[in-house]
Formats: C-alpha cells, structure tokens, sequence
C-alpha cells in the first residue's frame, strides 16, 4: 500500500487551498490508513486554536482538523523552524495533537512517502 504525505503550507482563510486540502485528506483516508500530516511555513497557522473566522465571513473548517484522530490520522508534524519565523510557541494551544520537529527532520521524513500532496 502506498504511503501518502499531506503537506500544509498555506494560511487558513486567504484562499481556499487548506479546506480543499482537508477534505482531500479525509477523503484519502477512506482509501488507505498510511497517512502522515505536515504543516510548514504559514501552514503552521492552521492548527492554531481559537481563531475566529466568523469575523471576515470565513466558514470555519478549522475545528474539522480535531476530528483526525476518529479517521486514524495521528502522525501531525508541525515545523518548529516555521513556527519560529512565525513568532508561534511550539507550546501554543493547537486544535489536535501534534509533533513539532525541525525541517530537516521533515525533509527526511517526506523521503519516505509514495505520495507527497501540497496544498
């Protein structure tokens, strides 16, 4: 079975790229149970709890992320160096679980994926 890797990279409410990219996650996960979860440069904005997208008339598909662990999707790594540049502790209040590792060790990581899907 193929290994998949979902890389997050954009910011949470500019574009429609991460809820298109969760839905696709969720979806996959129908398929295979192989699935790991990162989140780098702005995409490490999407996991932060307590954001209110109500205000700029976003629909808020953030709490959906907490739903992860129900569809078996439990490895979530989240880049210490994006958070850093970011000015985000890796102590933050994050909507699910997560590990927080440097690039390197994400570059190593996202070595050993079949597929590598960025959204």
């Amino acid at each position: 079975m193929k290994k998949f890797a979902f890389v997050f990279t954009s910011m949470p409410h500019g574009n429609a790229s991460g809820r298109e990219g969760l839905d696709a996650l969720l979806a996959t996960s129908a398929l295979t149970e192989d699935i790991d979860v990162f989140f780098l440069s702005d995409g490490v904005c999407q996991l932060l709890a307590n954001q209110n997208p109500k205000e700029i008339l976003a629909r808020d598909y953030i709490s959906t992320f907490k739903i992860l662990p129900l569809y078996d999707i439990n490895n979530i790594f989240v880049c210490a160096d994006s958070l850093k540049e970011r000015g985000i502790c890796e102590n933050s209040e994050w909507v699910v679980e997560v590990n927080v590792i440097n690039s390197t060790q994400i570059r190593d990581k996202l070595s050993e994926y079949d597929v590598v899907l960025k959204f």
